[in-house]
C-alpha cells in the first residue's frame, strides 16, 4: 500500500481540485479586464493586491457598496473568495445572498469557500439550492460538491451528482472526469472509474494519474502498470505524480527489481531532481529493506524537505537502525532544519523498539519545549513507548489525559497491559473501549486472544474468536495461529485441532509449530511427532522453533530416544545449528528422565557459554531426582548470573528439604531474607460464569470459605476410604505430620476445585490454571477427585496441562 508518510494518496485526490481552484480563480489575477468597467477593474485589482487581512477586505467592500457596484456578479465572486480565504464564511455568505439570481461563477466561489473551510454539508446544501432555484451549474460546481461527498464518504449522494452532471452534459470536462475517477476509486468502485476514464474524449496526464493512483491505492498493482504502458503508447508524458504512484506500487508488491527499473524510468523522463519522487524512492527502498540505497537517494537530493527527512528517519526505524535514526535527527537539528510531530513519532517508535525509556522521555520533553502539535498519533506513540518500556504508570497517565482516542490508541494501551502481565486489566479496558463505541481492529482482538491464553479463560477466548469471525479477521494466518495457541493454553486441545484442520486455513510453518507446541503442553507427544512427519510430507521446511516445540513435546512425554534423534537430525538433515533454546530443551528432556550425568556432560560440550535456561532445566531435574551434588553446582552457577532471583533459592531449598537437610534449608531461607527476596505465592484461577476467581495457598478469606472447607473435608473422607494416603514429602517444611497434611489440603488448586464443585453444574468440566508446578500429592488427590465426582478436571500448571478423567491423568504421572 502507499506509504502514509508520503501522504500521496491524499495528494492524488486533491490534484484536480487544486488545479481547478487555480484555473477558476487565480487566473483572474492575470486576466485582461479591459472589457469591464473601470471602477470594477479598480476594485478587482485592490482585492487581488490587499486581500490578506480582514480589515483590508472590509474596507474595499465598504468602498464597493459606496460606489453602488456591489451587485456585479464577477466582483461579488471575488469578494466571496477573499472572505472565504480568510475563514469568514458568514461575511462571504452575506455577499452571496445579496445577489437575487447568482450565476454559476458566483455560486462556485461560495461552493469553493465552503469546501476550502471543510464545511462539506453546507457545500452540498448550496448545490441543492442551486438546482432547486434553477440557478444552473457547471462542471466546476459538480467538482466542488463531488469533493464534499468524498470527504463525507457519501457514495449515494456522489453518484447522484455524477448522474446530474451526465444529464446536463457537463461531464465531458476533463477536470470533472478526473474528479469522478477519484470519487469512484475512493469507494473501491474500480469498474465505474474505468468506465468514466474510457468514455473521456480528452485525457490529460492528470486523468491518467487519477486512474493509476487509484489502482495503486486499491492494491491493483498490475493494472496500474498496464495502464501506465497504455499511457506511454498514447503519447502522454508521465509526470512526477505518475512516477510516485508507480514507485509506491513497487513497494506494495515488495518487488525490488521492478523498483529499480522504475527508478531508471524516473531518470529517463528527467524527473531525477523532483523532491516528491525522491521521497517516494526513499520510502520504497526503506520498506524493501534496502536502507543503504534509500540513504544514497536521500544524499543526492538537491533540496531536502522536512517530509524527506521524516521518511528517511522512519525508514531507518523500520529497519531497526535505531542509532542511525538518531544520528540523522541530530544532523537535521545541526543543519538548522526544524522538525515536527512526524519526526518525533518515528523516533519514539525507535525508542519503543529497544525499550530505551530515557531517550523516550527526552523526546517527550522536546514535544513541550518546541510546542509541537500534540495530536492523537503523537500521543498514541507515547502510550506505546511507555507501555513497551514497562512504564505502565506513565502510559496510563498519557492515555487517561487524551481527549481523542482512536482504535490504535486503545490497542496500544491494551497491548501494553497484556505484555506487562496485566491480562485482566487489558480485558477490562476492552470493555471500556466497547462502551465508548470504538470498533476493535485485528490487532486489538488478537491481543485479547493472547490475554485469554495467559489467563486460561476459555469463555472469553471463545467470545473473542466470535468477534474475529464477525469482523472478518478470523481467516488471517496470524490470527488463526493465535487462536490455536489460545485454545491449547486454555486446555481445549480439540478446539485447537479444529482451527488448525480447517480446510480454508492456509498454514505457514508458525501455524504448524503452534499446533506441535499445543500437543506438547498436553502431553500428547505422539501426536506432536506425527504432525511433524505430516509437515515434512506436505513439503514444509521446519525452522528453529519447530525443533524447540518438538524437543519440548518429547520432554513432557518422556520420549528420550526420539528427542535424541531429533536433536541430531537438526543439523544433519535440515542444516539448523542448535542454539541455546534447543540445548535447554534437550537438557530438560534428559534431566526429567533422570539422565542427570548425561545432561551435565552435554552442558560441558556446548559450543557456547551456557545460558540461564540450560542450568534451570538441570536444576529442576536435580530437584525431581534428588541429586543434591549436581543441583548445588547448577544453583551456584545460576546465582553467579543473578543473585536476586528468588526462584533459584527456592529450588535449591526444595532440594535440601526433600533430602531432609533442614539446616541447609534454614541457611538458604536466611540468605533470602537477608537480601529481601520473597517466594512467589502459589495461586490458582478458575473461571465461573463471566468472572475469574483467584485462590492463594492457605487462603481462608474467600466469601465461600466455609462451604469450600466443608466440601474439602467430605472429599478427604471419601478419598481416604478409597485408599488415598497423603504424601507429606511434598511439604518442604520442618513441621509435624498433622500440620503437613493440613497444609496440603490448603493448596490453591484444591481450593479452586472445591469452588468449582460448589458453583458449576454436576458433571460439567472444571478448568484450573496454576502459576506453579502441581505438587505430587495434589496430582494424586485430583486423580481421586475426578473419579469420585465423575468429572473431567483440567489443570494448567507452570509447565503443562493435566487432563484428569476417572482417576487417571493424561501425563501418565510423568511431569
Amino acid at each position: 500500500m502507499p506509504s502514509p508518510n508520503l501522504n500521496t494518496h491524499n495528494f492524488l485526490h486533491k490534484v484536480p481540485f487544486k488545479f481547478l481552484s487555480l484555473h477558476s480563480f487565480s487566473s483572474i489575477k492575470n486576466a485582461n479586464f479591459n472589457h469591464l468597467p473601470l471602477d470594477i477593474q479598480r476594485f478587482l485589482s485592490l482585492l487581488h493586491e490587499f486581500s490578506n487581512t480582514l480589515f483590508s477586505v472590509k474596507s474595499i467592500h465598504a468602498q464597493i457598496i459606496t460606489n453602488s457596484v456591489s451587485k456585479h456578479q464577477f466582483l461579488s465572486s471575488n469578494l466571496v473568495r477573499s472572505y472565504s480565504e480568510l475563514g469568514c464564511l458568514g461575511l462571504a455568505r452575506k455577499v452571496f445572498d445579496k445577489i437575487p439570481q447568482p450565476k454559476p461563477i458566483l455560486c462556485n466561489s461560495m461552493l469553493n469557500g465552503y469546501l476550502r473551510n471543510q464545511c462539506y454539508k453546507e457545500t452540498i446544501e448550496l448545490f441543492e439550492l442551486m438546482g432547486a432555484s434553477d440557478w444552473g451549474f457547471d462542471s466546476y460546481s459538480c467538482n466542488f460538491v463531488l469533493k464534499a461527498c468524498m470527504e463525507l464518504e457519501d457514495y449515494e449522494r456522489g453518484t447522484e451528482i455524477i448522474k446530474r452532471a451526465v444529464d446536463h452534459r457537463v461531464d465531458g470536462d476533463k477536470f470533472l472526469g478526473s474528479s469522478m475517477i477519484n470519487f469512484f476509486m475512493k469507494f473501491g468502485d474500480f469498474n465505474s472509474a474505468r468506465r468514466v476514464f474510457n468514455q473521456m474524449i480528452s485525457r490529460d496526464v492528470v486523468c491518467w494519474n487519477s486512474m493509476i493512483g487509484g489502482y495503486v491505492k486499491g492494491c491493483y498493482y498490475v493494472a496500474a502498470f498496464d495502464l501506465f504502458l497504455e499511457m506511454i503508447l498514447c503519447g502522454v508524458r508521465p509526470s512526477a505524480i505518475t512516477m510516485v504512484s508507480l514507485v509506491q506500487a513497487c513497494g506494495g508488491m515488495r518487488d525490488l527489481e521492478l523498483g529499480k527499473r522504475v527508478h531508471g524510468l524516473v531518470l529517463v523522463f528527467g524527473l531525477g531532481t523532483d523532491v516528491l519522487v525522491h521521497t517516494a524512492l526513499i520510502d520504497m527502498y526503506s520498506k524493501l529493506g534496502e536502507h543503504e540505497r534509500a540513504r544514497s537517494v536521500f544524499d543526492i537530493m538537491p533540496a531536502k524537505t522536512l517530509v524527506s527527512w521524516n521518511v528517511i528517519i522512519s525508514g531507518y526505524v523500520q529497519n531497526c537502525l535505531v542509532y542511525e535514526a538518531f544520528d540523522l535527527f541530530q544532523k537535521l537539528v545541526l543543519t538548522g532544519g526544524g522538525f515536527d510531530s512526524g519526526t518525533i513519532i518515528s523516533l519514539l517508535q525507535s525508542c519503543a523498539q529497544v525499550a530505551d525509556l530515557e531517550s523516550g522521555k527526552v523526546l517527550h520533553g522536546y514535544i513541550f519545549r518546541k510546542g509541537l502539535d500534540i495530536n492523537v498519533i503523537l500521543c498514541t506513540a507515547l502510550v506505546d513507548l511507555y507501555s513497551k518500556c514497562g512504564a505502565l504508570k506513565e502510559a496510563t497517565f498519557m492515555f487517561d489525559r487524551m481527549k481523542n482516542r482512536n482504535v490504535i490508541t486503545w490497542t496500544a494501551m491494551l497491548v501494553g497491559l497484556a505484555q506487562n502481565g496485566h491480562a485482566e486489566d487489558a480485558i477490562r479496558l476492552f470493555g471500556k473501549m466497547q462502551e465508548e463505541g470504538v470498533t476493535a481492529n485485528s490487532t486489538t482482538l488478537v491481543s485479547l486472544v493472547h490475554c485469554c491464553a495467559h489467563l486460561g479463560s476459555l469463555k472469553k477466548g471463545r467470545s473473542v474468536h466470535a468477534r474475529l469471525l464477525r469482523y472478518g479477521y478470523a481467516f488471517d494466518v496470524v490470527n488463526r495461529t493465535a487462536l490455536i495457541d489460545m485454545y491449547a493454553k486454555c486446555g481445549n486441545i480439540n478446539y485447537a485441532e479444529r482451527v488448525f484442520e480447517d480446510v480454508s486455513f492456509f498454514k505457514d510453518v508458525i501455524s504448524w509449530n503452534s499446533m506441535i507446541t499445543g500437543y506438547g503442553m498436553h502431553g500428547q507427544g505422539h501426536k506432536a511427532l506425527d504432525l511433524y512427519r505430516r509437515m515434512l510430507e506436505e513439503g514444509l521446511k521446519p525452522n528453529k522453533t519447530t525443533f524447540v516445540s518438538l524437543l519440548s513435546a518429547c520432554s513432557h512425554s518422556g520420549f528420550v530416544d526420539q528427542g535424541r534423534s531429533l536433536f541430531l537430525s537438526m543439523e544433519s538433515d535440515h542444516n539448523i545449528r542448535a542454539n541455546e533454546k534447543h540445548y535447554a530443551c534437550y537438557v530438560d528432556l534428559l534431566s526429567r528422565a533422570g539422565h542427570i550425568k548425561e545432561a551435565e556432560v552435554l552442558i560441558k560440550q556446548m559450543p557456547f557459554q551456557s545460558s540461564r535456561e540450560v542450568f534451570e532445566a538441570l536444576l529442576n531435574g536435580c530437584r525431581m531426582h534428588k541429586n543434591i551434588d549436581i543441583g548445588i553446582k547448577a544453583a551456584d552457577y545460576l546465582l553467579s548470573l543473578d543473585a536476586t532471583n528468588p526462584g533459584i533459592y527456592i529450588m535449591l531449598s526444595n532440594i535440601y528439604a526433600e533430602a531432609r537437610r533442614w539446616d541447609a534449608v534454614d541457611h538458604i531461607r536466611g540468605l533470602m531474607r537477608g537480601r529481601g527476596l520473597k517466594k512467589t505465592p502459589g495461586y490458582s484461577l478458575i473461571e465461573v460464569g463471566k468472572q475469574l476467581h483467584a485462590f492463594f495457598a492457605g487462603e481462608d478469606s474467600h466469601p465461600n470459605s466455609v462451604e469450600i472447607d466443608r466440601i474439602l473435608e467430605n472429599l478427604k473422607s471419601e478419598l481416604e476410604a478409597l485408599g488415598y494416603v497423603p504424601d507429606t514429602s511434598c511439604v518442604l517444611r520442618d513441621v509435624d505430620e498433622a500440620m503437613k497434611i493440613k497444609s496440603l489440603w490448603r493448596h490453591s488448586e484444591r481450593l479452586a476445585i472445591a469452588f468449582g464443585l460448589l458453583h458449576t453444574p454436576a458433571g460439567s468440566l472444571i478448568r484450573i490454571s496454576k502459576n506453579l508446578r502441581v505438587c505430587g500429592d495434589c496430582h494424586t488427590v485430583t486423580k481421586y477427585i475426578s473419579k469420585v465426582v465423575k468429572r473431567e478436571i483440567i489443570v494448567r500448571d507452570a509447565n503443562r496441562f493435566h487432563h484428569f478423567v476417572d482417576g487417571k491423568c493424561s501425563c501418565n504421572d510423568y511431569w
